[in-house]
C-alpha cells in the first residue's frame, strides 16, 4: 500500500510527455525541461531500478550504475511500495522485447 502523501498535480506535463512520439522527441523535451543533473539522476535511477528488477544484488549495481548505497535504498523503497509505475513500464518494455 502506498502511504506516501498526495499532491495535487498538474495534468498538462504528463499530457505533454504522451504526446511526444519518438526517443529523439523525449530527449530534446526533457533536455529542455530539466538541468543535465536532473537527467543524470533520473537516468540512473531509472538503471538502479531496472538492475534490481532484474535481480541484480546491491553491490552490482553499484559498480554498474555508480549510484550511491542510498540511491539504491531509496529506487528499491519504490519497487516495492511505490505507485507501480516502474512495473508497468517493464511490464510493457517486456512485452514488446526490450
Amino acid at each position: 500500500m502506498n502511504t506516501r502523501a498526495k499532491r495535487e498535480h498538474n495534468p498538462a506535463l504528463y499530457e505533454a510527455i504522451l504526446s511526444l512520439r519518438t526517443t529523439e522527441e523525449c530527449l530534446k523535451f526533457f533536455e529542455d525541461l530539466c538541468t543535465m543533473s536532473e537527467l543524470s539522476a533520473m537516468e540512473q535511477r531509472y538503471q538502479v531500478a531496472r538492475a534490481l528488477h532484474d535481480g541484480k544484488i546491491y553491490n552490482e549495481i553499484l559498480a554498474e550504475t555508480g549510484a550511491s548505497s542510498a540511491t539504491i535504498s531509496r529506487v528499491n523503497r519504490s519497487l516495492q511500495y511505490g505507485a507501480g509505475g516502474y512495473d508497468l513500464v517493464f511490464g510493457r518494455l517486456e512485452g514488446e522485447g526490450k
